[in-house]
């Protein structure tokens, strides 16, 4: 027999499992193969292979840019993979490399993921291909885009809540949601800070599609968040399930940490060339 007891415990640990999870893509369509070189998958051992754990994304030829709770406590045997499509698939255009380098924000929140950026330095400079390239991301003074805004992300996360995952890079649009609604209480409250924003996108009724709301989920935390093909936000945290209509995805602001990353990687290598039309 199951007792009250051993249900209620194994709920608990269902929901933290949720709540612990890292982000990902619930709607959106399959990417083109290679439209986004500048993607990353870390992917940390599992036996004799390696599994998909977060994404990144390639900002200098040696340097990735992640999520701080992608790898809270160091690199622990995990590699970074470039010019993958298909996780499953033994594609030419892969590159794989060890974490020479780890740093993670100093000021990084376990509570809230407030300041939820890591840099991640390759153990070489990578080969720059089709499937390869860096990508710019915005700097202190530049722009970050207003509510309602088109911005699309990346990932080989969740495809729903049951945590079944795609094998091919996902992609899609959100729209930037206020800051004032993020920040309200039916919302994140307090934890939601000014390191921070928040998107979705909710499809209107009456909608043709069975998923009501498009967001980021299981699985691809770490990854870009883009505004006119320039990296505004890292895919940091949500809701205890994804597709939340009040717990939209929530990205770090990149442009609030440029001395940080000068700092670390030093102000002539920061970022990659505006990228050609």
């Amino acid at each position: 027999m199951v007792s009250g007891r051993d249900v209620l415990v194994a709920a608990a640990v269902f929901v933290f499992a949720l709540v612990s999870r890292s982000e990902g893509i619930i709607g959106g369509r399959e990417a083109a193969a290679h439209s986004r070189p500048y993607m990353a998958s870390i992917q940390l051992p599992e036996g004799e292979n390696m599994k998909h754990e977060c994404g990144g994304f390639v900002i200098a030829d040696q340097w990735v840019m992640t999520a701080v709770h992608c790898l809270p406590t160091g690199p622990n045997g995990r590699k970074v993979v470039l010019g993958v499509h298909s996780l499953s698939q033994p594609e030419e255009t892969k590159q794989t490399f060890d974490i020479l380098e780890l740093h993670n924000h100093p000021e990084f929140s376990h509570v809230n993921y407030d300041n939820d950026i890591a840099l991640i330095k390759l153990d070489r400079p990578f080969n720059a291909t089709a499937a390869v390239q860096a990508v710019e991301y915005l700097r202190a003074g530049g722009t970050n885009p207003d509510t309602d805004a088109e911005v699309e992300t990346a990932g080989w996360g969740s495809l729903d809540n049951l945590g079944s995952r795609p094998d091919k890079l996902k992609e899609v649009v959100l729209e930037i949601v206020s800051w004032q609604r993020c920040r309200r209480s039916d919302y994140f409250g307090r934890k939601f800070t000014s390191n921070m924003m928040c998107a979705h996108k909710v499809c209107p009724d009456p909608c043709d599609k069975p998923l009501k709301k498009e967001d980021t989920c299981d699985g691809d935390s770490g990854g870009p968040l883009l505004y006119n093909g320039i990296v505004v936000g890292i895919t940091s945290n949500g809701g205890r399930k994804c597709g939340q209509l009040k717990k939209p995805g929530i990205y770090t602001v990149i442009s609030h940490y440029t001395e940080w990353i000068d700092s670390i990687m030093g102000p002539q290598t920061t970022s990659a060339p505006e990228p050609s039309m």
